[in-house]
């Protein structure tokens, strides 16, 4: 088999739920939802090769993710079939983003690797399509591979692209993991908000109706929303329905300042908003010198 040069360092952005409001439910049961998806310049990263016998494989153990339920295997193998091609890769994942934190880690990674493979297969499919094969493996999937933060609505893939100011932010996560079930199904959930519009966002009418939810059942969420509240005040919310926390900050060094005060049994990191994905900045400039290279 012919050895094909390792790709690395393909960057799967976090995201916040600057807001989120659940305004009904569809026929099959899934949630109608409306939120601000804010990206980030900071999460995981995925190394590839591409392989020309067909097999998709992930070459490191990943704590949480065993192989079968994997999204980036299952997006990989997705693409490849939608595409029609004999074309395989070796995977790598290093994560960052912590598992079930409402930061949207697994479906930024599934993402990667749609865009990705389909630039280094020369699959050629469109970021819709792309897109529509990430939705069927999770409502997360379509912002990441759109590569715009966006206000979303259906279940998460009904998009429209938004410009939002530039914001830093101090991510914390209290140590506890959530079940997006039982908050899915707790009696505590409001699920008849009414819509809202881009000036209920911008005046803070907007709020994240598992938060409430999440205080009562799970303790140390409220306590970190409460560090946060006393150190930033009145910037403290939760992302997606937990357990990651966080608080707008106004510039890089104060989030810096507060990651040495966080108690000992929680993670913080300090990330910046983006407009645009990282990914989708990566593979701009690795078009670009392709396009130099092939004019010289």
């Amino acid at each position: 088999m012919t050895a094909h040069p390792w790709h690395v360092g393909w960057p799967a952005p976090a995201k916040l739920n600057l807001f989120l409001h659940i305004t009904g439910r569809r026929a099959d049961g899934y949630h109608l939802l409306e939120t601000v998806f804010q990206l980030l310049d900071w999460g995981d990263t995925l190394d590839f090769r591409v392989r020309n016998d067909g097999v998709i494989t992930r070459l490191n153990d990943v704590p949480g993710v065993p192989e079968d339920e994997d999204l980036v295997l299952r997006a990989a193998t997705a693409l490849q079939r939608r595409a029609g091609l004999s074309l395989g890769a070796d995977i790598r994942l290093h994560k960052s983003i912590p598992m079930g934190g409402g930061v949207g880690g697994g479906s930024s990674d599934a993402a990667t690797a749609l865009l990705v493979l389909n630039h280094l297969w020369s699959a050629g499919l469109s970021l819709q399509a792309l897109s529509d094969i990430g939705a069927q493996l999770g409502a997360d999937i379509p912002v990441f591979v759109q590569g715009r933060s966006a206000w979303g609505e259906g279940i998460g893939d009904v998009l429209r692209p938004v410009d939002l100011p530039a914001r830093w932010y101090l991510l914390v996560h209290p140590g506890v993991h959530i079940s997006t079930a039982e908050l899915f199904q707790s009696n505590l959930l409001t699920r008849d908000c009414e819509m809202s519009t881009m000036a209920d966002f911008i005046d803070g009418s907007c709020l994240n109706v598992f938060e409430s939810v999440a205080r009562q059942l799970y303790p140390e969420v409220g306590a970190a929303l409460d560090w946060l509240d006393g150190h930033v005040p009145g910037k403290s919310r939760m992302t997606g329905t937990g357990a990651c926390v966080f608080a707008e900050v106004d510039n890089e060094r104060d989030a810096l300042e507060l990651l040495p005060l966080l108690p000992a049994s929680w993670r913080g990191w300090v990330a910046k908003g983006v407009n645009r994905s990282i990914v989708h900045e990566k593979l701009s400039h690795e078009s670009e010198i392709e396009s130099y290279t092939l004019d010289r």
